[in-house]
């Protein structure tokens, strides 16, 4: 995952509060990493520990410094430092750079920046912007419902039904979070994070029915913008011909972006109730979670009978 310096310019949602000074031919630069840096010892011609591909943020500090040293000492410095492929300068607290900063930006296409934030302030802000915008992403056709605080990701063929489970289920009280894409984030270090697309979002297709809002229908404690995702349950045809988990005892995962998570298989007929079905699978889960695993119990007490059976009971 990457973003360019012109992302960053463009952005709405963090408040970074951005604009360009000169430098608009590296608009392109790519960045890769939600680390940033403060080049401190590199504007004195050090460049030894520099990053050129973090954003370089220079506060007050560094401008009172370029402003106080020789000009010419200053120039011979930040030309150094620019012959390096800089991903950005950004400059805080709306101060005015130096005019040479301005011309080795300009030169060597690096774009050179400034906001109105505070170091402090805009360090954290784009740090959450870059650690949320760099994060791997997938997508994936599903319904991602939230029953009974666990993030249930439901899979299945198109037509087999997710989107009616998924209403059964809103109706009796659980909590829609996307139909149809679900777009997932990997947050560090091993959790998924399913939302919906901005456009589709709250918005179910029932087929017969149409397209529907659940916001309008069943009000805001009906839906969840984003949920992690706990367990996967895949809707499938019954297949006489095929073995169904009739223990519980293996637990099956299924990878998402290198994250394991419970994979269920639920086969569908007429007369099974699959939200009753979904229901009990998330109590389950949250069971298993508080260390009670209910099959492999029952398993452990039959083997022990079977261990400990009297010979006297043994039939000839």
């Amino acid at each position: 995952m990457s973003l360019s310096i012109k992302d960053l310019l463009e952005d709405k949602a963090y408040g970074l509060d951005l604009q360009l000074l000169c430098g608009e031919e590296g608009l392109s630069n790519r960045l890769y990493s939600s680390r940033i840096q403060k080049p401190g010892l590199a504007l004195t011609g050090y460049t030894e520990h520099l990053h050129p591909d973090r954003v370089q943020v220079l506060g007050n500090t560094e401008i009172s410094y370029l402003s106080q040293i020789p000009e010419e000492v200053g120039a011979r410095h930040i030309e150094k430092l620019c012959s390096y492929p800089i991903a950005c300068f950004i400059v805080t607290k709306g101060l005015d750079p130096p005019e040479f900063l301005k011309r080795s930006a300009e030169a060597a296409g690096i774009p050179l920046l400034v906001t109105h934030h505070q170091s402090s302030t805009f360090i954290s802000l784009i740090t959450k912007f870059l650690e949320e915008s760099l994060l791997p992403s997938t997508h994936i056709h599903g319904v991602l419902v939230d029953v009974l605080g666990v993030g249930v990701l439901l899979l299945g063929k198109s037509g087999i039904g997710k989107s009616e489970c998924a209403l059964d289920l809103v109706i009796r009280g659980h909590r829609l979070v996307a139909d149809d894409v679900i777009h997932i984030k990997k947050k560090m270090p091993a959790a998924l994070v399913g939302q919906a697309g901005e456009t589709i979002q709250y918005h179910m297709e029932i087929r017969g029915l149409g397209i529907i809002n659940i916001k309008d229908l069943y009000g805001v404690s009906s839906i969840r913008e984003k949920k992690i995702i706990d367990m996967v349950l895949e809707l499938m045809e019954w297949d006489a011909n095929q073995e169904y988990e009739r223990l519980g005892i293996d637990e099956p995962v299924k990878t998402i972006l290198g994250v394991d998570l419970p994979h269920v298989k639920i086969p569908v007929r007429p007369g099974r109730n699959l939200t009753s079905i979904i229901e009990v699978a998330a109590r389950n889960f949250l069971l298993k979670g508080m260390g009670y695993h209910s099959a492999r119990e029952f398993h452990e007490k039959l083997l022990a009978r079977l261990e400990f059976r009297p010979l006297g009971n043994e039939v000839e």
